[in-house]
């Protein structure tokens, strides 16, 4: 079977000019592909150019078929109705004009007669039985709304669908929903994402990077295994064709050393008339042809070593890699952190969110919240910090605490990155600030941004270096989410700076190789 999509020598530069790819050439079939790479190296653009939101710079894209979408954001109008987060709201509306008598003959010949039918089979295979089209969208949540819209696709049966980040903000359950219906999809799907759970069931994956688009067979773990080996193999490469480029210098210099001494002594010989003229123009006839034969040898010798270490640069992908160590907290072993005894809290006049909970941390213990959402994760965090007052039992919190959430609410959104470094952590310098900004990839003018400015990405990473850099680390972190927004790398790299920190940790996340890497060995479940 041909692709839906190919593309031809694909190029897009953004508005400013920089140029995002060039020369892509891929194609996509009835298979599916995990698109991967870092925050800002085009994915979401990609998918852009593929459904013909954007134009390319140079190149061509040829499609196939039909194409559905599920986007990142979804957020519908307030007067939107269920209907319209399926994508199915004129199709919808024309069989209930056919079903109430007002049909026209243009409804006739375009009606979809079994599209009810697949719908309500969608909804059930997404955890939707029974949702009411006419329903008004803002009564959904945000996993709702996913699971609708991805019913919807499922519903319309396209030969191509694009997901863009589908299991962000979903709980445990839906998660496995979208894999499940990923891996029955009989079409092709270009699914962008950095949930590995979800990646595992890719067919192949293909990431972008500054040095252009590379296929890997089979899912995550495979590409992940076959990336380590090869960034070694070509940092080995790199490392070697630097060291036989310096050879080649210094054995350069060596002879142009040499043949410099030589020149000197036959230059004081032929000033003490010590050789006869004839004797001494031949000698100097050889050494200026020996010499020119030496340094014709020593530029190929160059100009080789060059070449390789040009190949070898050009399989290294030359980006700086966030990399960072929690400073220590001093927490002692047996100190008390947090204990829950017996906690109830209810909102007024609504039914209880949390009933008789009871936890303990103690020392540099780390505790995970999971459950789906709506379950009473983020009121759990909200009475640990002592943001609620629990309405039956008690809540201690015993060392000083700091919380990294999702929506990074501490960052606003007109100040500098600086600034608000500088606001969370009155204590520190100009200097500081910008020393601490700098190890979390914001170096000089990038601290000068503004919070409004910021990706997604960026405002976690902002939010990082604010909440751990500061002069006083707290003795425990509360994490909601943390890698939601964060590409691969820096997933690894948070995992491995949480997994070094010698405080105490309460996680709430979804992602289960998170709670694994950063070493959780307690867990809190809420129904």
């Amino acid at each position: 079977m041909s692709s839906f999509v190919t593309l031809d020598a694909l190029s897009f530069k953004t508005p400013d000019g920089r140029p995002l790819f060039e020369n892509l050439t891929l194609a996509f079939g009835a298979e599916r592909t995990g698109l991967v790479g870092r925050n800002g190296v085009g994915k979401s653009t990609l998918l852009r150019l593929i459904l013909g939101e954007l134009q390319p710079s140079a190149g061509q894209i040829a499609t196939r078929g039909r194409i559905g979408v599920l986007r990142q954001v979804l957020a519908p109008p307030p007067e939107a109705s269920v209907a319209d987060v399926l994508g199915l709201a004129e199709h919808l509306a024309r069989l209930s004009r056919i079903e109430a008598g007002a049909g026209e003959e243009a409804d006739f010949a375009d009606a979809d007669w079994t599209l009810e039918s697949r719908l309500g089979e969608a909804l059930a295979q997404v955890g939707l039985d029974g949702l009411e089209p006419d329903r008004p969208a803002e009564s959904l949540s945000g996993g709702q709304v996913t699971r609708a819209a991805l019913a919807g696709l499922i519903a319309s049966a396209p030969d191509l669908i694009l997901l863009d980040e589908p299991t962000n903000n979903l709980d445990a359950e839906a998660k496995a929903l979208v894999v499940e219906v990923l891996c029955g999809w009989r079409g092709g799907a270009i699914v962008v994402s950095h949930d590995r759970g979800l990646l595992r069931e890719m067919d192949r994956i293909v990431e972008l990077s500054s040095l252009g688009a590379k296929v890997y067979g089979g899912g995550y773990d495979l590409y992940a295994a076959r990336k380590a080996e090869e960034e070694a193999a070509a940092g080995r490469d790199l490392e070697a064709a630097e060291r036989a480029a310096a050879r080649v210098e210094r054995e350069a210099q060596l002879a142009r050393e040499r043949k410099a001494r030589r020149d000197a002594a036959g230059k004081r010989v032929a000033a003490k008339g010590m050789e006869p003229r004839l004797f001494l123009g031949a000698q100097a006839e050889r050494a200026e042809n020996s010499g020119g034969r030496a340094n014709q040898l020593a530029e190929k010798r160059r100009a080789s070593a060059a070449a390789d270490l040009a190949e070898a640069e050009a399989r290294v992908e030359r980006v700086r890699r966030l990399q960072f160590e929690l400073p220590p907290s001093g927490l002692p072993a047996g100190k008390s952190v947090l204990t829950f005894e017996h906690v109830g809290f209810a909102y007024p006049g609504r039914p209880p969110v949390l009933r008789d909970l009871s936890l303990r941390l103690t020392g540099p213990q780390r505790m995970a919240v999971t459950g789906p959402n709506g379950s009473g994760k983020s009121t759990l965090i909200r009475l640990a910090l002592g943001e609620l007052a629990p309405t039956s039992g008690t809540v201690r919190l015993g060392v000083e605490a700091a919380l990294l959430d999702q929506k990074t609410a501490m960052l606003r959104e007109d100040e500098t990155l600086a600034e608000a470094f500088r606001r969370l952590n009155p204590e520190a310098s100009d200097n500081a600030a910008y020393a601490a900004l700098a190890r979390f990839q914001f170096r000089n003018v990038a601290a000068q941004k503004r919070v409004a400015e910021l990706s997604g990405g960026e405002r976690l990473r902002a939010a990082l270096a604010c909440v751990l850099m500061g002069a006083r680390p707290p003795q425990l972190l509360v994490l909601d989410e943390p890698s939601n927004h964060l590409d691969l790398d820096s997933i690894a790299a948070v995992e491995a700076a949480l997994a070094g920190y010698d405080g105490a940790m309460l996680i709430v996340s979804h992602d289960r190789d998170v709670l694994d890497a950063v070493g959780v060995g307690a867990e809190i479940v809420l129904r």
